[in-house]
Order: C-alpha cells, then sequence, then structure tokens
C-alpha cells in the first residue's frame, strides 16, 4: 500500500463529503478510491469513515487520525515548497525598509556582492528615517532598537550590535586636546543624537571581554548644551568630520571614518549605549526565495550574533 497516497485519498474523501467527489478531485477512478480507503483501514486496524447510501462520517478514530494527517501533507507540501524555490533562482523585486544611516554606510558598500550573486533580484530600499519597527508593507525591515523588545507578529534574525561611540576629527582634537577620561569630557563642544540631549545626560560603559556589564563598569555623566543635537546621523558625522566637536556615534557610523584617518576614537575603552540590528520579515509559512537569499545574505554579511564587529575590526 502506497500510505502517503492513502492519506492524501482519505483527506480528499472527507474533503469532498464522498468517495466520488474526492475521485472528480483527484482524476481517479471511484474504485480506486474505495480501495485506497479500504487499504488504509486495513493497515491500521480501524474504521475511519461511517458510510451511508446517503452520507459519510468521521469515526472517533477517523477525526483524530484526520488532524495528524493533515499535518503531515501539510509539513510536506511545505518541504516540496521549499526545495522546488530553493533550486530555482531567486527573482522578482524586493522591498526593503532600513534606517538611513546603515543604508549609506553599510548596506550600500555590500549590494554590489548581493546583486552578482542574485542579478535577477530587483532591490526597492525606503530609507527615510529611523526604523524601531517592522514594516507591515515590506519584504525586509533592517531594525535598530534599543533595550525596548522588537513588536509585531514578525520573524527575525539577528545581524548585529553596534554601540556608540565617541570620535572626533584630528583638527579638532589637536585644537582642543583629547580627553583620556570621561570626567575629561567637561568643557568639550559636543555634537550628540537627540535623544541623548533630551535626557541630559550621557551613561558610558567601560569595555569588556564580557557581554554582560555590570554597574561597576558604568560611569554617567551631566550633559552641558550641546553645540548640535540632532536625530539625523549623518548630520552628526558631517559635522564631526567637519571639526565641530566631539560626536557620539554608532560604531558602523564611524568605521570607515576612522578606519582612514578622517576620524580617531576618544576614550577606547568605554562605549555608550548599545543598539540591536534585526532582519524581521512578515510572518509567512513559505517565505518568497527572494526574501530568504537576502536575509541570509545579510546575516552572513554582518555575523549574525548580538556582538559589535565594527569595535572588533
Amino acid at each position: 500500500m502506497d500510505q502517503l497516497r492513502a492519506l492524501r485519498v482519505y483527506a480528499k474523501v472527507v474533503a469532498e463529503g464522498s468517495f466520488a467527489g474526492a475521485a472528480r478531485a483527484l482524476d481517479l477512478a471511484p474504485a480506486v478510491v474505495t480501495r485506497a480507503i479500504a487499504d488504509l483501514e486495513k493497515h491500521l486496524g480501524a474504521r475511519l469513515l461511517n458510510r451511508s447510501s446517503r452520507s459519510l462520517a468521521l469515526t472517533e478514530i477517523g477525526q483524530a487520525y484526520l488532524l495528524r494527517a493533515t499535518q503531515i501533507l501539510a509539513e510536506l507540501d511545505d518541504a516540496d515548497a521549499l526545495a522546488g524555490a530553493a533550486s530555482k533562482m531567486p527573482k522578482g523585486t524586493l522591498r526593503v525598509l532600513c534606517p538611513p544611516a546603515f543604508a549609506v554606510h553599510q548596506l550600500a558598500r555590500h549590494l554590489p556582492r548581493f546583486h552578482h550573486q542574485y542579478p535577477q533580484i530587483h532591490l526597492e530600499v525606503t530609507a527615510t528615517g529611523p526604523v524601531d519597527a517592522a514594516g507591515e508593507n515590506f519584504d525586509v525591515s533592517i531594525v535598530s532598537i534599543g533595550e525596548q523588545q522588537l513588536q509585531g507578529d514578525f520573524v527575525i534574525r539577528p545581524l548585529a550590535c553596534s554601540s556608540f561611540i565617541i570620535c572626533a576629527a584630528p583638527e579638532y582634537l589637536a585644537r582642543s586636546g583629547t580627553p583620556l577620561e570621561p570626567q575629561d569630557l567637561a568643557g568639550h563642544e559636543g555634537l550628540l543624537p537627540a535623544v541623548s540631549a533630551v535626557r541630559r545626560e550621557l551613561t558610558l560603559y567601560r569595555q569588556t571581554t564580557s557581554p554582560a556589564l555590570g554597574a561597576d563598569h558604568a560611569v554617567t555623566l551631566p550633559l552641558t548644551p550641546a553645540v548640535l543635537s540632532t536625530t539625523h546621523l549623518e548630520l552628526l558625522l558631517a559635522a564631526a568630520l567637519a571639526g565641530l566637536g566631539l560626536a557620539g556615534l554608532p560604531s558602523f557610523v564611524a568605521d570607515a571614518a576612522l578606519r582612514d584617518g578622517r576620524l580617531q576614537r576618544v576614550l577606547p575603552q568605554w562605549r555608550g549605549t548599545t543598539l540591536k540590528l534585526y532582519a524581521a520579515m512578515p510572518t509567512r509559512k513559505q517565505v518568497p526565495a527572494r526574501t530568504r537569499a537576502f536575509v541570509d545574505f545579510l546575516v552572513a554579511t554582518f555575523g549574525g550574533q548580538e556582538r559589535d564587529p565594527w569595535l572588533t575590526a
């Protein structure tokens, strides 16, 4: 007996409400459907259906067996779809929501490699402002959050973490001096994300090899009014490069400028708050191949762990 075929016949008989209806739906002879159910009941040693000339009724065992059979068939169909999608080149339009600074300083530099791997995927990237929640109208959202939890019915994959660090142009440090301790920040010109300016305080954490930082590793300083505070990280970076003052920037924003010497890190043994970066997808049983390809690419590129690859570099 072909048990998988018998399961499909059984599920279809119940769905159609008759042997004849199942035979038409499956394009089988009625005798084949009847024989498949009889063989299945014989194999199980139990009656699944009570038959009459006018109707069918599930037995108690038949009801329980139908539930499990339906689950098995659904899982098998999902596996077939997944395997079929994997054998085809992903293609089509992929709508991505991304924070502007991450799009400019990280995503853009890796897109040529993604396009080389998947030339038939067309990306539509929306980067209009901070992204602290997954967008329902996007295939993938690159979300940047602090300590809060990501809300909504989404599948999430961690990408990386990014710490705020203090940076300045070499010209500014030559002119104003280099702070050696957190308390030395007083009196310097500050360039801050708007949220820090609102709180009027700055908490710094001493870097350790442990991801868990205790209270003994933190210091909180009062803030004097910043020369510039803004939600626009690109503006903070540009002002720091111009020599306006000390800037608090996410490591993924400052990365390139630190590497080529346009910025220098100040108090390198200290860091500010940490952002968690995720790729979020709407919950679906069958994720399109292009979505899965892009998310897997992001995870492979940025590490897929809750650590800061830019500080490590």
